[in-house]
């Protein structure tokens, strides 16, 4: 059974820094472009920023030149550095697997949340 387990979340001040990992089990890791997705409170979950099977990298324009999503295939793991951080960005954020029908996933990790405030 896939499991995604997200950690490094937490409360920080606007324009600080913080990154998050997410290790993935169950499945050949390497084998999937992976993204990171992200949910306010009220809202509907977004896609972030995505990384390809080869490296090629996506982003939201609202993170463009803030975020930055990296991958370590022997570790399982997809990372995102977050920097320069606005109160905007507040949310419980997620890792998963990216396909175009990514809003039809059913199987999530718990998230990490992530509050920027003063």
């Amino acid at each position: 059974q896939v499991q995604l387990v997200e950690s490094g979340g937490g409360l920080v001040q606007p324009g600080g820094s913080l990154t998050l990992s997410c290790v993935v089990s169950g499945v050949v890791f390497s084998n999937h472009p992976m993204g990171w997705y992200r949910q306010a409170p009220g809202k509907q979950r977004e896609l972030v920023a995505t990384i390809s099977l080869g490296g090629a990298k996506m982003y939201r324009d609202s993170v463009k030149g803030r975020f930055i999503i990296s991958r370590d295939n022997a570790k399982k793991m997809v990372n995102l550095q977050m920097n320069s951080l606005k109160s905007e960005d507040t949310a419980v954020y997620y890792c998963n697997f990216y396909r175009n029908d990514w809003d039809q996933f059913t199987n999530w990790g718990q998230g990490t949340q992530v509050t920027v405030s003063s």
